[in-house]
């Protein structure tokens, strides 16, 4: 047990609920076990995506985001149901629960996964042990399946957690990369997608091996701060904590400036406000992340100065999203008095890697509501040949589902 708790390093845990949806309405109806099911929002209308499937769907070929007429032609007997918040939200927190019962420093990133650092749990038998006890409760308990990656630090747990699926646990050392690791392509690997795999295929890499060797500054120069983390973490390096208190982290980028002179110039005012978002955006994706608000400052020629923010249902990060949201906030709240400053800040922030891959169900559940407008769009277009709209702001984004998640309550298994 000694070797498995080492003196000076980590043991960590990634916990990851296999097939999450569908496992806990599984759970709820258990003739669906077995079968080809998948979660969407309106099952009777043609304009449905997947949000998530059962392993038996996933095997006739049904994906996430895949449009819900393409998925029935794939397989006829899919049975396809609406979600329920209530009862994912309800599984999450009961999962959680279980979690902080091993050790306090349990550490959200999703409703359906989390890390866990059991390095000073010696006491509760070894990490295999504490795996399976976990798995098992989690099964019996919750009757849901889940997989568990246990390494020295997250990234690899996360890379473990997913080499066997549904119901596996996996241990990845630093001395199995070479042949449990490196081989995969690069794809594959946590925080790579498909833009990033697209740069990195340009520098003939193509495995995680392939990044290991490559040339650190042409990484550099080529994908920034995050080809270096990237390569780092191919080699086994990640010191990031299990923070329990990063679902409350505050974290905002933002750009002010005060103007030359005080002034009530629209055409100056919507200026100034491009140069900020612009700015925000430089900064945003210099640090690989994106943001879920964006709050606005104004100060008046008095010195009085106020704020105003909006929560979005989707992350962003282009100079185009921010200018929108910031100069309608700025419309709504002037009182047309002289304007002595201005400032962008988009706050909410999360790394592009770090964000939940699988849909997010709080940004489906405002899909689902809009399918009749993305419905009616498409009835016209059809009619006249083309959309005869002028399509709404942010439709285009928001019709593709996105990896964005709230974390309001994940800290709800605490109370």
């Amino acid at each position: 047990m000694e070797s498995w708790y080492p003196k000076k390093g980590r043991v960590i845990f990634h916990v990851d609920m296999n097939s999450f949806y569908a496992s806990v309405e599984m759970a709820y109806n258990t003739k669906l076990k077995g079968k080809p099911v998948a979660i969407a929002g309106n099952p009777e209308e043609r304009k449905g995506i997947i949000v998530t499937s059962s392993y038996e769907a996933r095997k006739k070929g049904i994906r996430t985001t895949m449009p819900l007429w393409e998925a029935r032609k794939l397989c006829p007997e899919l049975i396809v149901l609406r979600p329920n918040f209530d009862k994912y939200r309800m599984a999450s927190k009961a999962m959680f629960t279980i979690l902080s019962d091993i050790t306090p420093f349990v550490q959200p990133v999703s409703i359906d996964e989390g890390y866990m650092d059991i390095t000073e749990c010696e006491n509760q038998g070894s990490p295999l042990e504490i795996a399976d006890r976990i798995q098992t409760r989690i099964l019996e308990e919750l009757d849901l399946p889940c997989s568990i990656g246990i390494a020295p630090n997250k990234f690899l747990a996360k890379m473990a957690s997913d080499m066997k699926k549904p119901m596996g646990i996996t241990v990845l050392r630093k001395r199995n990369l070479s042949t449990k690791l490196w081989p995969l392509p690069i794809e594959e690997m946590y925080g790579v997608g498909k833009k990033t795999a697209a740069k990195l295929y340009e520098m003939n890499v193509y495995t995680i091996e392939d990044l290991v060797s490559a040339d650190s500054y042409q990484l550099k120069r080529v994908l920034g701060i995050n080809g270096e983390r990237l390569q780092n973490r191919a080699k086994g390096i990640d010191p990031s904590p299990v923070d329990p208190e990063a679902v409350h982290e505050f974290k905002s980028i933002g750009s002010s400036e005060t103007l030359p002179q005080d002034t009530t110039d629209e055409l100056e005012i919507k200026k100034l406000f491009r140069q900020l978002a612009r700015n925000v955006e430089r900064r945003l994706k210099r640090k690989q992340s994106v943001g879920q608000s964006v709050q606005i400052t104004i100060r008046y020629d008095n010195r009085k100065t106020i704020t105003r923010s909006r929560k979005l249902p989707n992350y962003i990060e282009n100079e185009d999203d921010i200018m929108g949201v910031s100069f309608d906030l700025f419309e709504r709240n002037w009182n047309q008095q002289p304007i002595r400053l201005l400032g962008i800040t988009v706050q909410d922030i999360e790394e592009k890697q770090d964000v939940a891959q699988q849909l997010n169900l709080f940004t489906y559940e405002k899909e689902a509501e809009r399918e009749k407008l993305y419905q009616a769009i498409e009835h016209l277009t059809d009619k006249y040949g083309k959309n005869p709209f002028i399509k709404p702001k942010g439709i285009e984004q928001e019709n593709q589902p996105r990896t964005s998640f709230q974390k309001d309550f994940l800290d709800d298994y605490k109370q």
